[in-house]
């Protein structure tokens, strides 16, 4: 390795020592031409320029497409490490459905005194539209991003929940793809375990959310998306093409006879289930946001009467709240009656006196984000700011204290990068997706890997300059 590091290193356990999960690959690569890999690497690069796997950045003059660097050195996760890893985000994901179902419900956690009632009242996620709705198999989060980081050999944190519509399961899907075309020896030699069936098990899963009143016996599932300009349209288009389904917009629906339809060339299809990929607010005019042109003037009545499933479901998104965050281990007892298998990161909620007290005073050691914030944006890491940067969001938390939380700065376990040097380590998190029906829950082994280009840097995020890896989990 070229740089020195004093994070967890999961691929070396000493300076020419590979870990475990990490050892047949590693002497695949000591007998490897780097500049061949470096050739390759390029390759990949011009693949995916070719098939259109880019992304759009809001706010930014050059905010046309870009496309995400890749890099070819795949992070390895042992089949011992990936089961508990499965066991924890099972838990956690049937403890946010359990919950979304309560709190637009009898409010039992509320009650009992486990989360306080201001984290909810108030809360801009919290839909009164939902409350007494129950969607089809009482299934709230039908796809589920969890953001985990890594810290030590055994030591896993959930970053966030991101249970409103998580993104980046193409780019896991893509990047399997081009690995396998690159490297095709390497899956077989290490027992990787597949990826493929995403696409088909979120069909599957779909369906099995479908309204009991569903006319037909294979319902009928289309992908609502907002259009081509939105940053993760690829993602859309992908996605509805690897399911076999319909790609619309919302002109292309209506609502008639009480349920969702869609036009075709044999006239309209009433649809059975919605994966949309448009937010609450733009979702229905005539419940939210009455100038949304992305959404379907009505639809709030049909999913109300039970003719349409709406995944994920509207309201979800309280689930991400970075201040209700925090409660999460209380969450997932309340519900499960276990203590939680994956650790959360301690944080301190800026709305109380105390914690903004203690925030304020350490800025320059702490990670402050919004809590509604996503993508990287909105956020202060305070070990890479300038004191300029800390004084101005020093005034942006003073003024609104409320809408941030800080946690403490991780060290951020590092997986090798192909750099000009040779092999270099940058900081990675990882976003594995569980599909959710009402008997089962499906985990992708692997998920995205995205990891910090820039050396020293904390912030994997693309819009942020961060890139992916494939992520490889082995059998047994």
């Amino acid at each position: 390795m070229s740089e020195k590091q004093d994070f967890f290193n999961e691929m070396l356990a000493s300076a020419d020592e590979p870990r475990q999960p990490y050892e047949a690959y590693y002497e695949w690569f000591k007998g490897e031409d780097i500049k061949a890999l470096r050739r390759t690497s390029i390759e990949a690069e011009k693949f995916f320029r070719r098939i259109g796997i880019t992304f759009n950045v809001y706010g930014q003059k050059e905010a046309d497409e870009r496309l995400i660097p890749f890099d070819v050195v795949p992070r390895i996760i042992s089949a011992s490490e990936w089961r508990t890893l499965e066991r924890g985000i099972e838990q956690r994901v049937r403890a946010i459905n359990a919950f979304l179902y309560d709190i637009y419900h009898r409010q039992e956690i509320l009650r009992a005194g486990r989360i306080p009632r201001e984290i909810i009242a108030g809360n801009e996620a919290f839909l009164p539209e939902m409350v007494g709705v129950k969607p089809a198999g009482g299934v709230y989060t039908h796809i589920v991003g969890t953001d985990l980081v890594r810290t030590g050999p055994n030591d896993f944190y959930v970053l966030e929940d991101n249970a409103r519509t998580p993104s980046g399961v193409s780019y896991m899907l893509e990047n399997r793809e081009t690995m396998l075309h690159m490297f095709p020896e390497l899956f077989t030699k290490l027992n990787v375990r597949p990826v493929s069936s995403y696409p088909q098990l979120l069909r599957r899963s779909l369906s099995d959310c479908a309204p009991e009143n569903s006319n037909s016996a294979k319902p009928v599932v289309a992908v609502l998306t907002p259009g081509i300009h939105n940053s993760a349209y690829f993602e859309h288009a992908f996605l509805a093409d690897q399911m076999g389904v319909e790609l619309v917009e919302s002109n292309d629906l209506r609502v008639e006879n009480g349920h969702v339809a869609m036009r075709t060339t044999q006239g309209y299809q009433q649809i059975d289930v919605l994966y949309r990929r448009v937010d609450d607010d733009y979702l229905d005019p005539l419940t939210f946001n009455p100038e949304s042109m992305l959404g379907v003037p009505g639809i709030m009545d049909v999913y109300r009467a039970g003719n349409i499933t709406i995944a994920n479901a509207p309201g979800t998104g309280i689930a991400d709240d970075k201040a209700l965050y925090s409660y999460m281990p209380d969450i997932v007892e309340f519900y499960t009656g276990e203590r939680a298998i994956l650790k959360n990161v301690p944080t301190w909620r800026c709305s109380e006196e105390d914690s903004l007290k203690y925030v304020l005073e350490h800025l320059p050691e702490l990670v402050v984000k919004e809590v509604h914030g996503s993508g990287g944006y909105g956020m202060l890491v305070g070990p890479a700011a300038s004191k300029k940067e800390i004084a101005t969001f020093e005034k942006k938390l003073r003024a609104k204290p409320h809408n941030y939380i800080a946690q403490p700065t991780l060290s951020l376990s590092t997986v090798p990068i192909l750099a000009k040097s040779g092999l270099a380590p940058r900081h990675v998190d990882l976003r594995p997706f569980a599909l959710v029906s009402p008997n089962r829950i499906d985990l992708t082994p692997g998920g995205l890997t995205r990891v910090a280009l820039k050396a020293g840097s904390l912030v994997v995020n693309s819009s942020q300059g961060g890139g992916t890896k494939d992520t490889w989990v082995l059998g047994d």
